[in-house]
């Protein structure tokens, strides 16, 4: 028991969720009955990262980077615009769709609140929309960004689960990043007032057609990468590396936007986003070897079956767990210490592990704009400085939509397995 109390005392604290998972078990192996040494802890943390597969996530961290100096914004924006821009609330439909390209590119909710929002939450504001809602709309499009491929938490999970291909949960995620975009889009709609809102500008700057021409180029890297993986021409790893060459040569040579001198500072941001991610999977990792050498999964395993006696029973479980997980640990955390108990639950009770995959990071990246540690709303609010109160009540209607989004998901998994069926995976 002191070991949880150590653990939530650490995030109380404001510990980062490493440390305070190294601090429980650094007290548990040091103090406990059990025979094994402190030193375990140290071993674990680096077997955890001997992995050829974790390399594709500071390289995609750094090709999103690279992608971002390289002045592709506002390229996106135009590409978006001629594609909805026309439609009513057109502003709005564009901030929901440049984030469904711009997921295809980084892979980053937090780097696609920070990228479109500097410029869409003054825009609109402009043209009428209140502060808090273009911030809310901004930060609630940005969830869509892990879902779409190339995804890093997808790569994550497929670490965790054994047996379950990152083509299959790549291909998995298009419907339901897609659909999430048509929601959000049918909310707008509906609702937006357009009354007090001044005719949205033409963002694109140039013509339609140089803006479509414009977007060709950005829009081949996901192509590229999702693409070369479904064929089996390259692994994950391999499709990373080839993304920051491309994202190089677009950023240094067709646009000019990248120099020399500003390499060290990208790969500095890149190396800073990946230590962070590879230390909580380190000290998950640690962990996690603890739980299973004291049987802690299989106990719990043997519980939930006892307890819950249907799927539907235990999926409205996780979508409560993971919702309520969400609010206090970072996504790609709460992953790692949850799947590993969950998924020989879910694959018992007969879950689809592809389908149960999405319906995880789904669930997890939602916990992105809720309060109070969602990361894109605290993105958000820095850029509008509207006030977290006055922010969170402007997300909550856009909270909702993605939930019932995610109820439809859980519920109708052949919307997520329709796709990575239909190319046998």
């Amino acid at each position: 028991m002191l070991v949880y109390l150590i653990l939530i005392a650490g995030l109380l604290l404001g510990l980062p969720i490493a440390f305070a998972i190294l601090a429980a078990m650094g007290w548990f192996m040091a103090t406990g009955e059990a025979p094994y040494h402190i030193r375990i802890v140290a071993t674990e943390m680096f077997s955890g990262l001997g992995s050829y597969a974790l390399l594709a996530i500071p390289l995609f961290i750094l090709a999103g980077e690279l992608m971002n100096e390289s002045g592709i914004t506002r390229r996106i924006i135009a590409f978006a615009n001629v594609l909805v821009g026309g439609l009513r609330a057109g502003l709005a439909h564009v901030n929901i769709w440049a984030s469904v390209i711009f997921a295809g590119l980084s892979g980053s909710a937090v780097a696609d609140t920070s990228a479109l929002g500097r410029v869409f939450i003054p825009e609109m504001e402009k043209h009428g929309y209140d502060r808090s809602f273009a911030a809310a709309l901004t930060a609630a499009s940005s969830v869509i960004g892990p879902i779409i491929p190339p995804s890093i938490p997808v790569i994550i999970y497929a670490l965790i689960v054994s047996g379950v291909s990152v083509p299959a949960l790549f291909l998995a995620g298009i419907i339901p990043g897609l659909m999430l975009a048509v929601f959000l889009s049918a909310y707008v709609a509906l609702t937006v007032k357009v009354e007090h809102i001044t005719p949205d500008p033409d963002l694109s700057g140039p013509s339609p057609r140089e803006a479509l021409l414009g977007g060709i180029l950005p829009l081949l890297m996901p192509v590229f990468v999702v693409g070369s993986i479904l064929l089996g021409v390259v692994t994950p790893t391999e499709a990373a590396s080839f993304a920051v060459a491309y994202a190089l040569v677009l950023g240094m040579v067709v646009y000019r936007k990248i120099t020399l001198a500003s390499l060290p500072r990208i790969f500095g941001d890149a190396m800073r986003d990946s230590a962070v991610i590879l230390v909580i999977i380190a000290a998950v990792a640690a962990a996690n070897w603890v739980l299973t050498y004291n049987r802690v999964p299989n106990m719990l395993t043997d519980w939930v079956l006892g307890a819950v006696d249907s799927q539907t029973m235990f999926l409205i479980a996780v979508i409560l767990l993971f919702l309520f997980v969400g609010l206090f640990l970072e996504g790609i955390a709460a992953m790692l210490v949850l799947v590993p108990i969950l998924h020989p639950i879910a694959v018992s009770l007969g879950v689809d592990p592809v389908h149960f995959g999405i319906i995880v990071i789904f669930n997890l990246m939602i916990g992105l704009i809720t309060p109070p540690l969602g990361l894109c709303l605290f993105v958000a609010e820095g850029i509008a400085k509207v006030g977290m109160a006055r922010l969170t009540r402007a997300i909550l209607p856009f909270f909702l939509v993605e939930v019932l989004v995610l109820v439809i998901l859980t519920f109708v998994p052949q919307i997520v397995t329709f796709l990575p069926r239909l190319l046998g995976f």
